[in-house]
């Protein structure tokens, strides 16, 4: 398939077309900027999983996602969208997306991005989607990485990394990695686990 990415992302795309690269698989573009309510953090610890909630984040978008990778695909209208174009109307002009829960599995979530000194860098993080009902609308679903708060917040937020992230549904950071490397990125950031500290993170702990 063809790469779509929203908000006219055109990093966005290009990390995309590098993750069908890696896998040659489709793929998709999601906001990781959305954290697990407490009550279903409750049901995830209470299963068999061993992350913390800071590992977990909920993966977002309008809904782009490839059906292959939803479970019970459905065409719907853009909710948001309506309410701001259509009001109480029938949706119209918002139809279109396509709306369901991420399929359960590996994930890899991974960002090329040009910085404001005109250098390339970026982010590679392998996970899994886990098979929890994120009670929403689009495209979404929960995914686990090991030490993601971290990662989020020196990474992410320090490296000045877009909130959407290119989600390959595979593990692919070693095919990722080998391909920036080859195209001559030096920056590029990964998970590091607890007791690694990142260049800013304080050694004597978080408050």
């Amino acid at each position: 398939g063809i790469p779509v990415a929203c908000e006219a992302d055109v990093y966005g795309a290009l990390s995309e077309y590098l993750a069908v690269c890696a896998t040659q698989l489709p793929a998709t573009l999601l906001d990781i900027n959305n954290t697990v309510p407490p009550d279903m953090w409750a049901e995830i610890k209470s299963g068999r999983h061993s992350y913390q909630r800071t590992d977990l984040f909920m993966g977002f978008h309008c809904g782009n996602t490839p059906a292959e990778f939803l479970l019970n695909p459905t065409l719907k209208y853009q909710l948001i969208m309506h309410r701001l174009l259509e009001g109480d109307r029938e949706p119209k002009i918002t139809r279109g997306t396509l709306e369901g829960r991420l399929r359960p599995g590996e994930v890899t979530i991974f960002r090329l991005q040009a910085a404001a000194s005109r250098e390339l860098k970026a982010y590679i993080a392998e996970g899994e989607i886990l098979d929890v009902d994120p009670r929403s609308f689009g495209c979404l679903g929960v995914l686990a990485i090991k030490e993601m708060g971290r990662f989020y917040r020196h990474v992410l937020l320090e490296k000045q990394f877009p909130h959407h992230a290119a989600v390959a549904f595979r593990h692919c950071g070693r095919s990722l990695w080998a391909g920036l490397r080859l195209l001559g990125l030096t920056e590029i950031g990964v998970p590091l686990p607890a007791g690694s500290l990142y260049p800013s993170e304080n050694p004597f702990g978080q408050s």
